[in-house]
């Protein structure tokens, strides 16, 4: 069994909801994060507070006994790093540094959280694992996490660390109160404002943070089975980001009007993840549709 996990990012959304799993289950968990973790004091105790970009802090104050490194950490707002590309390479930065850590402690396990982003804009709209490509790259973002399962090949290659790689997409629910699109259209739709739509046909796949949470709680325990693969975690259906938006207002009861304007650059405008590879080799099965997760997650938000 798994003894020392280090979690980076572990005062975001997915770094809490995991480290409260894990914990559950016996685990001992050291969180790194810049952030204090707001959502959980008993997280936050656990916490080391640092700059994952600076090497010598990391390979410093990191315990060096651990076990596994589940890397979250990075600037994730998409449009964020277009406007700001400075900082898709923090995250470029930061794997790299986590690798150099686990290169010289011996660590050999790691999962790394990439995004759907690397797809880009294709024809398709459902993508599996093989249908990446350079040339596909949209964004900042886009280029620092197909850079991230990048390096990790290599480390895997040249040094023997082996990796999971998931390609996360929308992952929602609780502990998130940014403005990323549910929790962004929760905090209008409460006040009625109106909600903006960047493309008329967007159509995306959304992921309750439980479900997400479960496929890393498989992979440490499948680890050798998995290992060296690359996953889909998603819920394996799209949904138009204007239901989307219908769907929030009508269980707030809200009156906020829906806007819709072009698409902003860098974006990928349609996403289903094929999730097979997932089903099989984890036994990774999703199980909140997006109605009851938007549900559940305005109850979480409402009582904030």
């Amino acid at each position: 069994m798994v003894k020392k996990i280090i979690i980076t990012g572990s005062s975001g959304t997915i770094g809490t909801r995991l480290s409260q799993k894990l914990l559950e289950k016996g685990y001992e968990i050291i969180g790194v994060d810049w952030k204090k973790n707001r959502w959980d004091k008993d997280v936050e105790n656990r916490t080391i507070h640092l700059d994952l970009r600076n090497r010598k802090l990391v390979l410093e104050k990191l315990p060096k006994n651990v076990d596994f490194l589940i890397h979250l950490a990075a600037n994730a707002r998409v449009y964020n790093l277009v406007l700001e590309p400075s900082l898709a390479f923090d995250n470029i930065m930061t794997t790299f540094n986590i690798l150099e850590f686990a290169r010289l402690n011996n660590v050999k396990k790691i999962i790394f959280a990439s995004s759907r982003e690397v797809y880009g804009n294709q024809e398709k709209i459902a993508y599996s694992e093989k249908d990446t490509s350079v040339d596909h790259i949209e964004s900042p973002y886009s280029a620092s996490k197909f850079s991230g399962e990048s390096l990790i090949r290599a480390y895997q290659k040249c040094y023997g660390i082996n990796f999971i790689v998931f390609r996360l997409s929308n992952v929602y629910g609780m502990y998130d109160d940014s403005d990323r699109i549910i929790p962004l259209f929760i905090k209008k739709a409460k006040i009625n404002e109106n909600l903006i739509i960047y493309g008329k046909n967007k159509i995306l796949d959304f992921t309750y943070i439980d479900d997400s949470i479960e496929a890393f709680l498989l992979a440490i325990k499948n680890f050798f089975r998995a290992s060296n693969q690359v996953f889909n975690i998603s819920y394996g259906k799209g949904t138009r980001i204007i239901e989307l938006a219908k769907l929030i207002i009508k269980n707030i009861n809200s009156k906020s009007k829906i806007l819709v304007k072009n698409n902003r650059k860098g974006e990928v405008v349609k996403y289903i993840g094929n999730i097979n590879k997932a089903k099989k080799i984890l036994g990774y099965n999703p199980k909140i549709n997006v109605e009851e997760g938007i549900k559940k997650s305005i109850e979480w938000y409402l009582n904030l």
